[in-house]
This record gives structure tokens, sequence and C-alpha cells, in this order.
């Protein structure tokens, strides 16, 4: 067993702020937690401690696209146009080539706060569509990015039947996402053994979205997976609901929820179209509002029903999705920034009066990423992984600021700049702002790129 020691001057506890802080931690997960302890011999940590931030949502692969779909077209543009250009992207992408995306989007998460992920993972064949010899061959070579970044993974392998809503033919821009249940269900066996060596890794899945899927195949693969994580997209765009009212009647969330066991395992992302009843019935069902706000604001989806749905009791957390800008902090921000401009007000998603804004944000998502990801993390207590980011100070924007106040500092004001250094599993992986491996990374994520752009 590997045991060590770390202390903290300052850390955000469950119970709240605490000073000389003394965290032991016995295989990557802590053991006892203990305030206003002697440092003795445990090694100080600089800066002010924070439970590491999972990101519930994420498509490696188009970190490499990102910038690729800001040109406007001959007709307006939308998610349609841009997944046009995803399509052709992901066209020629080999193995190789998603793995060092995804170590560098991993990177950048760990260098901006985020300490886990939960990688909806849907490129799965090979470019002319047929699967590889190991079905898993994708999902193994971001388990390998996960282990050189040294980023917390729950491996979520998508679900991808159909190409519209009543069992449409797919187009051929999803030939490489495609599976039937049976083989989708070995998918998910061998994702089980390529995330294996992996510290403290899960499996779920994630049907891609109901316009994907048919009620039937949906229905198949969930009796088949009793257990872990269940993600989906869902009524993300209006021409979605509208497809979907088209099909069934019902709207996306109202169909999910009135046909299927929506419970805790469920993180339903985006769900920026429901009406207030569904916001409210979404809420009530204890799954997870999986918000990727930066994205969101990208392909126009529209805003979250934010404070209506916390009111009903709804738990959510922030993930980074096309990861066209990797940012804890900047996720929670733009969540905050756009609930201001929906509701033409100020604080909008804080606890209540007297309630710091950026603490509110921050706790929340801790704990609804750590649902949705199906592990025991974002909390500095006994049993939890060992995941730590650590603010700096003494940077010139926290100067003078402690506690809510230097929180609210780091996410509204200073960003990822704030961040120090990161920790997970206790090991560190992030110092004075840099991965340990980024020069390694960057040089191998830029040579992929330059080959891409070069035969595009």
């Amino acid at each position: 067993m590997q045991q060590d020691s770390l202390f903290f001057e300052r850390a955000l506890l469950p119970t709240g702020w605490a000073s000389h802080v003394r965290v032991d931690v016995a295989d990557g997960v802590i053991a006892t937690v203990t305030p206003d302890a002697e440092r003795a011999d445990s090694p100080a940590v600089s800066g002010v401690a924070l439970p590491g931030m999972p990101n519930l949502h994420s498509h490696t692969f188009q970190r490499g696209m990102a910038g690729l779909a800001e040109t406007r077209g001959p007709v307006g543009d939308s998610f349609w146009t841009w997944r046009q250009v995803m399509y052709r992207f992901l066209g020629a992408l080999t193995p190789e080539d998603v793995e060092a995306m995804a170590a560098k989007a991993f990177m950048d998460m760990l260098e901006t706060g985020f300490t886990a992920v939960a990688e909806f993972h849907y490129l799965h064949h090979a470019a002319n569509g047929e699967a590889h010899a190991d079905l898993a061959e994708m999902g193994s070579r971001i388990a390998a990015a996960a282990a050189g970044t040294g980023i917390g993974l729950t491996l979520l392998p998508v679900f991808y039947a159909h190409g519209g809503f009543g069992g449409a033919a797919s187009a051929e821009g999803q030939r490489r996402f495609i599976n039937d249940p049976g083989r989708f269900l070995r998918l998910v066996e061998q994702s089980r053994s390529a995330v294996a060596a992996l510290p403290d890794a899960r499996v779920g899945i994630a049907p891609h979205s109901l316009r994907a899927v048919t009620p039937e195949t949906l229905a198949e693969v969930l009796a088949a997976c009793a257990e872990g994580p269940v993600h989906i997209h869902v009524a993300e765009q209006v021409k979605e609901v509208d497809d979907c009212l088209a099909w069934s009647g019902r709207r996306p969330v109202e169909w999910l929820l009135d046909n299927v066991d929506v419970d805790e395992r469920w993180c339903a992302i985006h769900a920026t179209q429901m009406t207030p009843e569904e916001t409210v019935a979404l809420a009530r069902s204890g799954a997870i509002g999986g918000l990727c706000p930066l994205t969101e604001a990208s392909l126009g989806d529209g805003i979250f029903n934010g404070p209506e749905f916390a009111e009903a009791g709804g738990r959510y957390g922030v993930g980074s999705d096309s990861n066209i800008e990797i940012t804890a902090f900047g996720e929670l921000k733009q969540l905050e920034y756009s609930q201001r401009l929906k509701h033409r007000a100020r604080n909008v998603m804080a606890a209540g009066e007297g309630a710091s804004t950026g603490r509110t944000l921050y706790e929340a998502s801790l704990a609804g990423g750590a649902q949705a990801l199906g592990r025991r993390i974002g909390q500095i207590a006994p049993g939890y992984r060992a995941d730590f980011v650590t603010l700096d100070g003494n940077h010139p924007d926290l100067a003078g600021l402690d506690d809510d106040r230097l929180l609210d500092a780091a996410i509204f004001v200073t960003g990822a700049a704030a961040i120090r250094s990161v920790i997970v599993g206790g090991r560190e992986v992030v110092s004075e702002g840099r991965h340990r491996a980024r020069d390694e990374i960057n040089s191998r994520y830029a040579g992929t790129l330059r080959r891409l752009r070069s035969e595009a």
C-alpha cells in the first residue's frame, strides 16, 4: 500500500473552509482529513486547496477541430451546419490521431481545474465504417491518453444505431459511429478491459440521443447494462424537439421521462429546450443536468433553465463537450452569465441571500459531476479520491481575498491563471500551472494537426 500525507494551509472541506489541513492518502484515496493539524513531516502544498472538478461531458477528438467552423455559410449557420464540418473532420482520423487529441484535451483539462472526465465516446470504427478487430480500439486510445496524463476516467461508449427519429437510416458521415445492440454490448465489455489498468476507472453507457436509437433498441441496451452511469444528449436544439414531436407526439424530455426509468444513474446532457413542467420533472427524477455552457453558446443551443431546475431540487454539473475552450472556471462563469442574460439579473445561481455565487456553482458542480461520473470524487473527505486543485493566493487578482471571495475572484476574474498545482489520486500532475508532460503532448498534437490539415 502506498501511503502519503499532504498539508494545506487552507482547504475547502464538506463542512466549509478549514486551516492547517493534513490529508493522509493511501493508494490514491483519502484516508483521513485533520483540520487544525500540526504539519509534522507532511509536505506542504502551496496555495488554497479545492476538490478537483469533474468534467461530465467531453468529445476529445473535437479538440482538433476547434476553430474550423467559424466561417459563415450561404444560409443560416446552426448546430446542424456545424455537424457537417465535424463529419468532414473526423473522416480521416486514425487511432493514433484520436490518442494525440485526447492527450491534449486531457492535459488542458488538468491544467484548468478538471481532475476527472466522462468521455462520451462515439468515434468507434475505421474511416470506411468497418469495425476494428478490437471493437474497443478507439476506447483503448482514450484510456492510453488518460494513463499518460493522469486524469481520472469514466468511459462512456456511445450507442448510435440510426440517423434520425423512428429508426431513420444513418448518413455517410455517421458510419464510424453505428452499432446494432449486439455489437454495442460487445463493445461495452471490451471497453471494460480497455480501462482495467487505470486506477478507479468506470465504464457506463451513452445512448447518443433519442434520434439515434429506437425505443426497442434503447430498452435492449438498458436491460443489459443495469449498473453504471447512463448519459444521453436530449433536447439540445429546437429542430430536435420539433422532429421528436413529429415522430412521437411528445417532446424529448417528456418522452424520455414517460418511457424510461430515469433515475440517479442518468445524466441529461444539454436539455436546453425544456418547458417549465419538464424542468421540474427532470429535477425530481434525480438525474443530473449535464451543462456545457461554452459549447451551448458556441452552437447556439439555448439556455438551460438553471434556477428553476435548482429550486426544484435538481442537481447539475459542467462539461467541456466540444472542447473549443477548456476551462473549469470558464464553464462555471458562462453558466452564471447565461442566466444573467436570460433573466436580466445578477448572481442568479447563488444559493440564497448572502451566498457566494462562485461557491454555489463550484460545490453544486462537484456533487453533480461526481454523481454523473459514478465515482467517489469531488470532496476532500475520507474515502474519496485524492484529487485537489490549489489556487495561487499570491496572484495579483487574488490579493487580500480569502475563502468565498477568493473563489469568486478565481472563477469570475482570474480563471485558469489562478491555478497553481493539480493533484490526482495523490500524485501531482500539474505544477506551477504546467502539466508534467506538456511539451511532449503539445508536440505530438501539433504534428497530428499539421498532417491532417495538409491532407485536407
